[in-house]
């Protein structure tokens, strides 16, 4: 529950209320500054004023609290003014049954709704701010998006890897659709059985084996990657609620001795190698050239990886489908 969010919007909206009500005056009667002749001032500021009453018509006198500190060329007997008085300023209430008499700035005011409002929106604001920080603090040390981007390329580069390896094993099995491996070597080299045959045998038995520990790791990864996803970033962190934290933090302890042992084993190394020796049957005409000649030189080593890879052969439709289902866990 966003506590801290609504403390905060409620002291937003208690300062709010005190500057609409300071900006239009309402608890401050109107005034305006005049000048007051000094007539008698003692060193603790106590003095006695006059002034002109414009309501009255008349000029008035009042005792008042003057600025002891102000300058001494503004007290009497230095203040240049004909009869020997100081000169002070002060404010005329202009408005209220008042008006017209001085207000006294010394005496102790009750507070206002203006000042209520300041008073309880201030520390709302504090409060809320603190607080939202500090229950946002244990969000912020759970962003760890460096591990979550290396778990995403090794994820990227297993799926690669045994994707490769499905198109090299579908390639066989469209090409046995239309060819045959013929009795003798040199009789047919422009077959595309061969080829796709050559490309497995230069990938090595080892490739086989990489696809299916990527097709584990794709699978594996995929589901802590889900579960995850909160700490890959500051933002879907703050927004996550506490049981999707639990799970994220849990699949990141699961993650880190998964990616320090596959990078320890080099395990994203075999996947860009495996891929890499998989994509040689992209020049056709060099490909077939030199599977022609390896077939050449043992033709039963082809039958025999033939007759292994018969009951994976798939079509390319069934191979690309199995790939949409990895892609979309």
């Amino acid at each position: 529950m966003p506590f801290f969010r609504w403390v905060v919007a409620l002291g937003f909206l208690s300062f709010a209320c005190a500057v609409g009500l300071y900006a239009t005056g309402s608890d401050l009667p109107e005034a305006r500054q005049i000048d007051l002749t000094v007539l008698d001032e003692k060193s603790d500021g106590s003095c006695r004023v006059r002034w002109t009453d414009p309501y009255e018509k008349r000029t008035r006198e009042a005792p008042y609290h003057c600025d002891p500190g102000r300058s001494d060329l503004l007290k009497a007997p230095q203040y240049s003014d004909s009869h020997g008085y100081g000169w002070e300023t002060g404010f005329m209430l202009t408005e209220g049954p008042q008006r017209g008499n001085l207000e006294d700035l010394t005496t102790e005011q009750d507070l206002g709704s203006a000042d209520i409002f300041l008073l309880v929106g201030i520390p709302l604001i504090a409060l809320g701010l603190l607080g939202g920080n500090l229950r946002a603090l244990p969000r912020v040390l759970g962003v760890r998006s460096r591990l979550i981007r290396r778990a995403n390329e090794l994820l990227q580069a297993a799926t690669t890897a045994a994707e490769d390896y499905d198109r090299a094993v579908a390639a066989v099995g469209e090409a046995k659709r239309h060819d045959v491996l013929p009795d003798e070597a040199g009789s047919d080299s422009g077959s595309r059985l061969i080829t796709a045959l050559w490309v497995l045998r230069e990938a090595g038995p080892q490739a086989r084996q990489t696809a299916a520990l990527g097709r584990k790791l794709t699978e594996r990864l995929h589901r802590l990657l889900d579960d995850a996803a909160p700490a890959a970033g500051l933002r879907s962190m703050l927004q996550a609620g506490p049981g999707e934290r639990l799970k994220a933090a849990q699949a990141v302890a699961e993650l880190r001795p998964l990616l320090a042992g596959a990078e320890r084993n080099g395990v994203p190394e075999r996947f860009a190698q495996t891929s890499v020796d998989l994509l040689r049957g992209q020049d056709e005409d060099l490909a077939a050239l030199a599977a022609v000649t390896d077939f050449a030189g043992d033709p039963l080593a082809y039958r025999h990886l033939l007759a292994q890879l018969t009951p994976f052969a798939v079509l390319p439709g069934t191979a690309s489908s199995r790939r949409g289902r990895s892609s979309r866990r």
